[in-house]
């Protein structure tokens, strides 16, 4: 009885990509496909699985039909070190073209489980564009994953269209993105390296952005009241089905205590202990969280002017550094910074991983410094958090781009030129302390600018709190596709029989 139901089931199968600001929202969606009686599978390498496997172990647990399928990288095969298969573990250009060769080389194994698991749709991440030829051989829909923003995609396409960029007498000079219901300016170097200079990096990204316009949809982890204008333009400028289903991370741990984690509430220990203990003693709305992800690195001199312009900014505050950038620092800079914030009590400083929804949904925090990677921006988005706007690579400059001039929720750093991430250390143009203090004290402020963007982000943040609740535009979204799923799943069989 139970195989003929599991047989009737909607089956998708989602394939993410290592990294994680492309890998935690699908993981997310996936998870929601299952919560909402959907038959999934995740079909992954082990030690990329080992990052979410408790997770979905729990939701197996729970009832949902979930579980991931794992396959071997060949890391003997590319030369890497056994264990190494997440893009964000690559410290140089040669090891990032290994684990992209060892990705590449999974297409054969994953092409192979689509045939035996045979699933009504697949739904890969925008970088597996190979999967499109795979989803038409099996006669299914492959939807395409996007990791950010409906702007940040539009944006992007009006300027490979009409390259406004081109001719321009200076790499500094503005252009304006043509296309955008909003008068958007960039400069050139403010767009991705391979777009500006038409380098052999094109021909990696040209079968992506295909591959989209040959699938069946795009699943964006947005919802309608952030970037309306947007989701509209991708539908009809674009033409492009859409579904915004997001935030998925505030929605797939909203039922439990997962929200605080991403890192086990019952092992949050003594450090955490400490940092919560911390943050209790400050009033509300007054600390500043600073974190720029998991692929940004920074060169020294950055960090020395990070460090100056937070302590001379008249605001507490909690700061990630990576633990590579303390053992880099020759002089033991960071250890004695680190000292004389806790004798003073102004800073805290936290190495390498954060548990960063709980800090971000403290009462203390204020604010955020970001580096405009779409998770960060939503997860402070969904506890009504103004930001400090750091862009540093790929498509974060138009992040900043939709938090500064179109929802007008963030202040610029004064951040520049769009580097390859594992380059960013290298020849950057530094931001100088004081234009970090100086838009501190903008954002945690107590001026007219600063209240009236807080209140833009609380109600923001209330407007994403309803989305994904029954009767919201995301929830919505997410039913109707399923729903829309189960009838291509009835008319094939129909057609079949």
């Amino acid at each position: 009885m139970e195989s003929q139901e599991s047989h009737h089931k909607l089956h998708v199968i989602f394939v993410p990509y290592p990294t994680p600001g492309h890998m935690n929202p699908m993981i997310d969606t996936a998870r929601l496909f299952a919560q909402h009686g959907v038959n999934v599978t995740i079909i992954t390498t082990h030690a990329i699985a080992s990052t979410f496997q408790k997770t979905i172990d729990t939701d197996f647990n729970s009832g949902y039909s979930i579980k991931t399928q794992l396959i071997h990288f060949p890391s003997a095969q590319v030369g890497l070190p056994h264990g190494v298969e997440n893009i964000k573990d690559a410290t140089s250009l040669e090891m990032l073209r290994k684990i992209n060769h060892g990705i590449s080389m999974l297409q054969d194994p994953i092409e192979a489980l689509f045939q035996d698991l045979q699933p009504d749709c697949i739904v890969t991440d925008m970088m597996h564009a190979w999967t499109v030829e795979a989803a038409a051989k099996l006669g299914i829909p492959r939807i395409y994953y996007y990791s950010s923003s409906y702007f940040s995609n539009c944006a992007s396409h009006f300027i490979r269209k009409y390259r406004p960029h081109d001719n321009l007498v200076s790499d500094t000079h503005k252009f304006t993105i043509p296309g955008l219901p909003h008068t958007i300016e960039m400069t050139p170097l403010q767009i991705p390296e391979w777009l500006r200079e038409k380098n052999s990096a094109k021909d990696y990204f040209e079968p992506m952005f295909k591959s989209e316009e040959r699938s069946y949809g795009t699943l964006y982890n947005s919802f309608h009241e952030l970037e309306s204008d947007y989701e509209k333009l991708s539908k009809t400028t674009m033409g492009i089905k859409s579904w915004g289903v997001g935030p998925v991370s505030a929605w797939a741990n909203m039922d439990d205590d997962r929200k605080t984690i991403r890192g086990q509430r019952e092992e949050l220990g003594k450090e955490s202990a400490e940092l919560l203990n911390w943050l209790n003693s400050k009033q509300n709305e007054s600390v500043l969280y600073v974190s720029f992800g998991s692929l940004t690195r920074l060169s020294h001199e950055q960090i020395v002017e990070i460090a100056y312009g937070l302590e001379n900014s008249s605001h507490s505050f909690i700061w990630v550094v990576r633990e590579n950038d303390k053992n880099e620092d020759k002089e033991g800079f960071l250890q004695d910074f680190e000292e004389r914030m806790k004798e003073s009590k102004k800073g805290y400083i936290i190495w390498n991983w954060a548990p960063q929804l709980l800090i971000l949904d403290h009462p203390a925090t204020g604010g955020i410094v970001t580096h405009c990677g779409w998770n960060s921006i939503l997860e402070s988005l969904s506890v009504g958090l103004p930001m400090i706007t750091w862009p540093m690579f790929a498509e974060q400059f138009y992040n900043e781009k939709l938090l500064v001039d179109v929802l007008k929720i963030g202040v610029c750093v004064g951040s520049k030129v769009n580097k390859f991430w594992l380059s960013i250390g290298e020849d950057h143009v530094v931001v100088r302390r004081e234009d970090i203090a100086k838009a501190v004290e903008i954002l945690m402020g107590s001026s007219q600018e600063s209240k009236e963007m807080r209140i833009r982000a609380k109600k923001l943040g209330d407007a994403a709190k309803r989305t994904i609740e029954e009767g919201g535009d995301s929830y919505y979204n997410l039913i109707q596709l399923i729903d829309e799923l189960k009838s291509l799943k009835k008319s094939k069989a129909n057609g079949e029989k």
